[in-house]
């Protein structure tokens, strides 16, 4: 849902993206509002979809999660997405998935421990779909940027 945003809206969410810690009182002091000002504000942002949800951030390297791949995912028939959206969701392996446009269906973003779970996950989940025709798995070596912190529209 689209919502208009002030000074003060744009502040808290800045804030809230770099850390949703922040208590109510120091929240208040960044933007010049009251403490019920700021608490009613958060709540607005929630109830409009604007915050989603308050999350922790994990480390993967800490995780033992240090392989990231993008994998491109493709099908000709159409009846194959209902049941690869199902196993998708399904696996904690993949972090993200987009449906795209070109020569391919969906685009995954996938961590896991080893080269070798990354092949189990392809030849299992991925291409254990009846009908997932082809994938492109690209490794990726080191991430320059890497956030999840969105622009706020003006």
């Amino acid at each position: 849902m689209r919502d208009t945003f002030d000074e003060i809206d744009r502040k808290l969410i800045a804030l809230l993206q770099d850390n949703d810690r922040l208590s109510l009182a120091e929240l208040s002091s960044a933007t010049g509002s009251a403490s019920s000002t700021v608490n009613d504000r958060i709540k607005r942002l929630v109830r409009n979809g604007i915050i989603t949800g308050f999350h922790a951030r994990l480390s993967s390297e800490a995780l033992g999660l240090e392989l990231l791949a993008f994998v491109l995912v493709g099908w000709s028939d159409p009846k194959v997405e209902t049941k690869f959206i199902e196993c998708i969701k399904q696996s904690p392996d993949v972090l993200e998935c987009h449906h795209i446009t070109g020569a391919w269906n969906y685009l995954l973003k996938v961590r896991v421990r080893t080269t070798r779970d990354l092949e189990r996950f392809l030849a299992n989940t991925v291409k254990g779909i009846e009908g997932v025709q082809r994938t492109d798995t690209m490794i990726v070596l080191s991430s320059a940027k890497e956030t999840w912190t969105m622009p706020v529209p003006e």
